[in-house]
Formats: C-alpha cells, sequence, structure tokens
C-alpha cells in the first residue's frame, strides 16, 4: 500500500528558473524560462536552418544524471528541433499537407478553371509541422574526458523480462510526489492550420522517476499525431537499469473527431491528454500500422534498457 511507501532520503533547490532534486545517486533539474527573446531566436534559427516556431522556449531543459555511473540524459528545445526533418520530406517522413491544399491546387489546374496559376510556389525546405521522434540525447563530453556512461548504451528489452517494462501499476499508485516539472520546449499553431507542440513532465516518486516528452500534432480536417517518449527507472531495480518506451501513433482528423464526448463541443481535439487517449485506444492495426495513410516511420512502439551498473 501506497501508505507504508518510505520516502527516502533527498535534498530540493530551487532558483528563480530551475528546480533540483537530489535522490538516491541521482541528480535531476528541470529548467523553465519565458518564451526565447528575438536575439535568441535569431540565434538558434541560424543553427537550425529553418524558421522556428511560433513559441520557442530555447532556455527549457530537463537533465537526470546518475552520479555512480556518470550517465547522463536530457531534454531540451534545440536538440527536439534537431530532429525536425530539413530539405525535401520523403519516404517514411509522414509528409502532411493541409486540408484545403488539394481543393487549392485543383482549382487552379482543373482545365475549366478560369483561376491562373500562380507564377511560383515557394516550397517549405523542412517539415513545417515539426513532426519528431525525439528521445532525449546524451550530452556529448569533452575529447579530454572520459564518461564512465560512454559504454553505456541503449539495448532492446528483453519481453519476457518483466523488470524491462514500466510497470503501470505501481505510476497510478497515490504516492507521495517529491518533485513534478512541466517544461514546455515549444508550441506553434501552424498558420492557424492546428497546433503542434512538445511538452516534457517529469515525477520523482518515493521508489521511481518517471519522464513523458509527449508531442502532439493536430492538422485540421487531416490527422492527429502524438509521439511519447517514456522514461522509467525504479531505485530498487537490480541491475540498475532504465527504461525507454517510445510510442507513436496517428489517426485520421474525422476518427478522433468521431470520438467526442459531445458533437458540438470541439474542445476536447485541442487537448493532448484527449487525443493520445484516442489515438492509444484505437486498435493497432487503425493507429501504428496505416494510421492516417501517411507511412509516418514513427508509428510503433519500441521499448529499451540501458543498465547503469550491475551487481
Amino acid at each position: 500500500m501506497s501508505s507504508t511507501v518510505a520516502v527516502p532520503q533527498h535534498k530540493l533547490s530551487e532558483s528563480p528558473n530551475s528546480r533540483a532534486i537530489e535522490i538516491n545517486d541521482w541528480v535531476i533539474i528541470a529548467s523553465t524560462n519565458p518564451i526565447s527573446s528575438a536575439s535568441e531566436c535569431d540565434a538558434l534559427q541560424a543553427s537550425l536552418g529553418f524558421p522556428l516556431p511560433e513559441m520557442t522556449f530555447g532556455s527549457n531543459y530537463l537533465s537526470l544524471e546518475h552520479q555512480p555511473s556518470g550517465w547522463k540524459m536530457v531534454f531540451d528545445t534545440h536538440n527536439a528541433l534537431k530532429c525536425v526533418k530539413k530539405g525535401e520530406l520523403g519516404e517514411g517522413d509522414g509528409g502532411v499537407k493541409v486540408g484545403y491544399a488539394d481543393a487549392w491546387l485543383k482549382s487552379r489546374t482543373d482545365p475549366g478553371t478560369n483561376l491562373p496559376l500562380p507564377v511560383t510556389v515557394t516550397a517549405k525546405h523542412y517539415d513545417w509541422t515539426y513532426t519528431m521522434t525525439y528521445p532525449g540525447h546524451h550530452p556529448d563530453s569533452a575529447p579530454d574526458i572520459e564518461l564512465p556512461s560512454s559504454s553505456i548504451q541503449w539495448m532492446d528489452a528483453d519481453q519476457d523480462n518483466p523488470s524491462h517494462s514500466i510497470p503501470l501499476s505501481e505510476l497510478t499508485r497515490p504516492d507521495p510526489i517529491l518533485f513534478y516539472a512541466e517544461i514546455p520546449l515549444f508550441e506553434d499553431e501552424l498558420h492557424d492550420n492546428g497546433s503542434s507542440n512538445l511538452l516534457v513532465r517529469i515525477r520523482v516518486m518515493p521508489t521511481c522517476i518517471f519522464i513523458l516528452s509527449r508531442f502532439t500534432l493536430r492538422v485540421d480536417n487531416v490527422l492527429f499525431r502524438t509521439h511519447d517518449t517514456r522514461i522509467y527507472h525504479s531505485f530498487t531495480s537490480s541491475p540498475s537499469l532504465v527504461i525507454r518506451q517510445l510510442s507513436g501513433w496517428e489517426a485520421p482528423y474525422d476518427g478522433v473527431k468521431r470520438r467526442l464526448p459531445s458533437r458540438n463541443d470541439l474542445t476536447p481535439l485541442t487537448d493532448a491528454h484527449f487525443i493520445a487517449k484516442v489515438l492509444t485506444e484505437l486498435p493497432v492495426t487503425e493507429s501504428q500500422q496505416i494510421g492516417a495513410r501517411t507511412r509516418w516511420r514513427g508509428l510503433r512502439t519500441k521499448v529499451e534498457i540501458a543498465v547503469l551498473a550491475r551487481d
């Protein structure tokens, strides 16, 4: 029972733009800052080579470090946006056209139309939906420093080993939350054609660490798409290991809309939690195989582990 869960010794600290917890050999820092300034956006855009989302939180990040092994993982805006496809989209990139694009094009190419064709059409040399499968990253070490974590690699989980899966029963227990943070990395309204955003959440409880990094895409009248990165570590795991689950789903816009609690209330279609709930409750054949027929490579569920220390 959760009432018998012992709370381990831990230390909390806080500054104007960050909060941290030190617990069981882990140091976790969540930094939340205002939207990037114009000069910061200019520098980041120059580095990435494509226009930034309307709301870019370039200084936000979540970092966690296992001190005995030196293993460190970070979620931040710059590295997340590096995962957006630049250049022409190809097979597997999940390219999306807005709902009225085909009708717009047909009205200008139909032999019977009197509307003139545009002289030029400028193509976007990046994925305008900011679709990504960002799983977090490991910061590069200095060339002259050999981190112990350099030999720690992600490997496929053993499906027959219960310790290689995230225990949902533990995460749904009403255990005390010792540390919680929400770290927005970016949000964009796609020129009023929908919404694209990436939000990272972390919970530290007496028995474990749990992170959910969720990318949510809504393209009005076209599709919904979600990509989740879940990170889990049990303080009592033996050997000490981290579990990472990568999952992607999508479905046509109307398929999600039909599952609204009320046909006259479209508000849930702007709620990332509602969208994810609908997508994950659909049959796998619909949400991770057929999807919205974009052939996006992110449609999958993959579980992997990183062993931090062996007994």
